[in-house]
């Protein structure tokens, strides 16, 4: 069972390494939402086969007509899986974790979600609004961890808002209930991403 899991991994790392080799080193994304517009500028360097994945949902229009169905105050906003009334929008292919690549999950950035599988990144995203890095009892660290017996994958960032965290923070503080997807805080009056796309300087 192991060395098949292993095998489709390499086989899929495999796949998304040929779109990593033309993934453009700092690409910038523009996020107009209902809530109003953020840029994110992406590190194609330090996490290129989750730069990949997100371009090309990106470029494909994936993430138009989603919306944010995870805020947390203090902690972060999560977006990129679910239409208007958390109707899952299936994607097919996952990404291996890239966490341990010299970025953290500090305020302003932006990182892959998963499930309990490090490897089962697909287009959810979140962007956090604390440094979440544990240092202090009250921190979560979503950050791996290596100096344990057996480690801890971490959450992979492969970028940075680099203009209008002010809209970010008013996502994550806007109104909210636990009516999200398995009761998770969701904003009670949607907060839609209108557009996601690169942004292309003349």
């Amino acid at each position: 069972m192991k060395k098949t899991v292993l095998i489709l991994l390499l086989a899929l790392a495999a796949n998304i390494a040929c779109a990593a080799d033309k993934v453009p080193a700092h690409p910038h994304i523009e996020v107009v939402t209902t809530e109003g517009t953020f840029k994110l500028e992406l590190d194609g360097k330090a996490a290129p086969l989750t730069v990949a994945n997100f371009l090309g949902l990106v470029d494909a229009g994936f993430y138009d007509g989603t919306v944010f169905h995870r805020i947390i105050p203090g902690f972060m906003a999560q977006g990129g899986g679910y239409t208007p009334g958390f109707k899952l929008k299936e994607t097919s292919e996952t990404v291996p974790n890239e966490s341990g690549n010299g970025l953290s999950n500090l305020r302003g950035t932006i990182a892959m979600a998963r499930l309990g599988d490090p490897h089962s990144a697909n287009s959810q995203f979140f962007i956090n609004v604390a440094n979440n890095i544990g240092q202090d009892a009250n921190s979560p660290n979503l950050d791996p961890v290596k100096h344990t017996v057996r480690g801890r994958w971490g959450y992979t960032v492969f970028g940075f808002v680099i203009e209008g965290m002010d809209i970010v923070d008013a996502i994550v503080n806007a109104e909210s209930a636990p009516n999200g997807p398995g009761g998770a805080p969701a904003p009670v009056v949607p907060i839609v991403i209108k557009t996601m796309s690169r942004v292309t300087y003349e």
